[in-house]
């Protein structure tokens, strides 16, 4: 199938590696235009070298204003069919494990930065009069899971966030909707790898294979099946969803809904 993303432009946060990584691979297969975004600097210079053309970086912390300033700037007067919201999570904690500064370093992680680059983009995709904008956060919005109370409470506030706005776009030509990955093959699999040998006195080896034994398909998710349904989520294949969190977890998730 032709998605037909030849030379349209997107933004990908979060490239470095992992989700975003793959989902950045994946557009410019696709023959698009990419914007990538990364507090690590290398692997951004890497990827571009193999794509002088269609390729370029605004490298640091996505959850500042100034970053967020740089991408709008490098985008300039042109079009862009997408944007990809993409970031690492909060610390693997138990909710007595917690402080307040946790809390608060959590929504300015999970929340508070998609809020204004939402803000942002809703700007420009209303003039565009089209836009696909896609949120990546976790099966945790549909499935709390252990040792993650700050990701399971403040990604719901996405959730919440998307469907309003969806509602108030109606008819425009915009969408929005939320991906919900489960277990995959990330680098960020990791911390929860070592919070659960902890916890249970286990091994990192033997976490993870408790991971896989939670999925119905007996394995972790490659990024990449993960970034080629992102890519048909913005063209224009996809425009009569909206609003939706969509699970790619090898079915964690139990309930009638998930």
């Amino acid at each position: 199938m032709d998605l037909g993303l030849k030379n349209k432009l997107f933004v990908v946060t979060g490239s470095s590696q992992g989700f975003g990584r793959a989902i950045a691979e994946q557009l410019l297969e696709e023959g698009a235009l990419v914007i990538i975004n990364a507090r690590k600097e290398e692997p951004l210079q890497t990827l571009c070298l193999n794509y002088p053309d269609r390729l370029s970086y605004v490298h640091g912390d996505i959850t500042t204003d100034a970053v967020i300033s740089e991408i709008f700037r490098r985008i300039g007067p042109r079009e862009v069919h997408g944007f990809v919201l993409n970031a690492g999570g909060p610390p693997a904690l138990r909710f007595m494990d917690t402080q307040l500064k946790d809390w608060d370093e959590a929504y300015a992680k999970i929340l508070r930065w998609k809020v204004k680059f939402t803000q942002e983009i809703l700007e420009k995709f209303q003039i565009q009069g089209f836009g696909r904008l896609l949120y990546i956060e976790s099966m945790t919005v549909k499935q709390p899971l252990e040792n993650l109370v700050l990701s399971n409470a403040l990604r719901l506030a996405v959730v919440g966030l998307v469907k309003t706005i969806t509602k108030e776009l109606g008819p425009s030509g915009i969408t929005l909707n939320i991906i919900a990955p489960g277990y995959h093959a990330t680098n960020a699999m990791e911390r929860l790898f070592i919070a659960k040998s902890a916890l249970l006195g286990i091994t990192p080896e033997e976490a993870r294979i408790s991971y896989e034994k939670e999925t119905l398909t007996g394995s972790l998710g490659d990024p990449k099946d993960l970034a080629s349904l992102i890519a048909w989520l913005l063209s224009d294949h996809s425009k009569f969803i909206t609003g939706q969190t969509i699970s790619l977890d090898g079915g964690v998730v139990q309930g009638t809904w998930g």
